[in-house]
């Protein structure tokens, strides 16, 4: 058998070991009795649980993070008057991207977003919500500078409205709904808090 035959095996049992059991519980030891392995011989293609599980779900967890840095960059960099109007365009795309791109990588994006609790790779969340958070002060900011000044906003109902959003898109993805339906749901929740952030900002 081909090393590529041999890795592509132990990528299968690996994503079936942790679904079922998350990256804590998953059972190194599971995983090569299920190949028919020896212990030796896996480590000649991962030295630990933690490299084998950064090789199924790190390029996703890249992409999706980047994906979303790059359009926060991209709309901080138009210019300011054309960013109130352009706000829903640039959102709406790049949420529209990352669930089409984690549908095409459905297995293991559910695997990082549902097995991934201690890795590196569970602070997904956090870590959008907090370039969605610097993203939004710096959008009051320029809202301050075209004349239409932002309330007051408490940090911590921001933080929770803000989770609350990146939870809701992830269960999208997480449920494996058909992604016709899943495309109308995001359509609506995307509406649902636009309304919402809009009513807030007064504007």
């Amino acid at each position: 058998m081909s090393p590529e035959s041999t890795l592509l095996r132990i990528h299968q049992a690996a994503r079936k070991e942790f679904r079922a059991r998350g990256f804590h519980g998953a059972s190194l030891r599971s995983i090569v009795k299920s190949l028919g392995m020896t212990t030796g011989a896996f480590y000649g293609y991962y030295k630990s649980k933690e490299e084998l599980f950064a090789a199924l779900v790190e390029e996703h967890y890249q992409y999706l993070l980047n994906r979303f840095r790059l359009a926060q960059e991209a709309f901080a960099q138009l210019p300011r008057q054309r960013q109130p109007e352009a706000l829903e365009e640039f959102s709406g795309a790049c949420m529209f991207d990352m669930l089409h791109y984690a549908y095409d990588h459905l297995e293991d994006c559910q695997l990082l977003l549902a097995g991934a609790e201690g890795t590196r790779f569970a602070g997904l969340v956090d870590e959008m919500v907090q370039l969605e958070i610097e993203a939004t002060h710096s959008y009051f900011q320029v809202l301050e500078e075209l004349g239409r000044p932002v309330p007051p906003i408490d940090l911590r109902l921001e933080h929770m409205l803000i989770t609350g959003m990146f939870h809701t898109f992830f269960e999208l993805i997480l449920h494996a709904m058909p992604l016709e339906k899943a495309e109308n749901y995001l359509q609506e929740m995307r509406a649902f808090y636009t309304a919402g952030w809009l009513k807030i900002m007064g504007q």
